[in-house]
């Protein structure tokens, strides 16, 4: 039904097959995960070709749903849409959300909007300056290859009585599995076997279900290096799973640092980098040393 094209795992633009099934399965499952109601009203800050939209390109025709498109990812236009039309939900990046609060003279909303964000791993700095401006964030994971989020921060009502500081790193969290999938997993990438549930061990992220891709268009080889063991999809991210059962990205395998024999989290040092208000936006990469072979610098 759709043909996606993704970097994936290896930074080589790879075609990405999905099928009716798996594109139905993944729609399904992402409007009853976000509780989607009828006659929804959705702003596109999300572009489309990003995983068809998280599925919601097909979504918002389901519910009745009404699009609000924008050309390009503008602050005053997409706070005066909202206004205009009443955008009840919206989806982006994390970029997105730390765009959507550094302004400082930003008012807070006259009434909530929902957004839903994906992808890296919001900092929890930037997660409270968005919900302070009266947006709604839920935070889910998923991938090209999983034609969209198949992993959601659950929300628990008695995490309300939290302070802000502590709701942020739980929502920060990538969660747990959708219904649309049917199994997920941190696996050893030497032994295959699950890590513990102790929010350190660290490991492969693995999932399994109906709406994982059929394979990269024409490249056998790589689809055999990403899909093995059973129809496991190996994701090329690397995670950890806490003692409540919630997964939580660490990095992707390609972006851990390893610096004089020690592998430095990228994701980790940018998330603890953006508590610092000055700091409004940051990126860990590394560059050769003649030391350490390899260390961070900031950008």
């Amino acid at each position: 039904m759709a043909l996606n094209y993704t970097s994936g795992t290896t930074s080589s633009p790879k075609g990405v097959v999905h099928c009716h099934r798996g594109l139905f399965i993944i729609t399904v499952s992402s409007l009853i995960d976000w509780s989607i109601p009828n006659q929804t009203v959705f702003l596109w800050t999300l572009p489309m070709f990003h995983a068809n939209g998280w599925s919601y390109s097909w979504g918002m025709a389901a519910v009745g749903g009404t699009n609000i498109c924008l050309r390009k990812v503008d602050l005053p236009i997409i706070y005066s849409l909202i206004k205009q039309h009443g955008v009840t939900h919206i989806c982006g990046a994390p970029v997105v959300l730390n765009m959507l609060s550094s302004v400082p003279s930003t008012k807070p909303l006259d009434r909530p909007v929902k957004i839903l964000t994906s992808g890296a791993s919001p900092p929890a700095a930037v997660l409270l300056r968005t919900e302070s401006l009266g947006f709604v964030v839920s935070h889910s994971y998923g991938l090209t290859e999983t034609a969209g989020f198949v992993v959601s921060c659950a929300w628990k009502s008695q995490w309300n009585t939290l302070a802000d500081t502590e709701r942020a790193r739980l929502k920060a969290r990538q969660g747990v599995r959708t219904i649309g999938l049917a199994d997920m997993d941190v696996v050893h990438p030497e032994t295959g076997m699950s890590v513990k549930h102790d929010g350190q061990s660290q490991g492969e992220i693995v999932f399994r279900g109906g709406s994982i891709m059929l394979g990269y268009l024409k490249d056998q080889e790589g689809s055999s290096l990403c899909m093995r063991d059973n129809d496991w999809f190996y994701t090329g991210d690397i995670g950890v799973v806490h003692s409540d059962g919630y997964l939580e990205i660490k990095d992707r395998s390609k972006d851990v640092i390893i610096s004089g024999g020690e592998n430095l989290s990228s994701a980790e040092v940018e998330s603890v980098l953006y508590m610092n208000p000055a700091i409004n936006e940051v990126a860990l990469v590394a560059q050769r040393d003649k030391f350490w072979g390899r260390g961070p610098v900031l950008l």
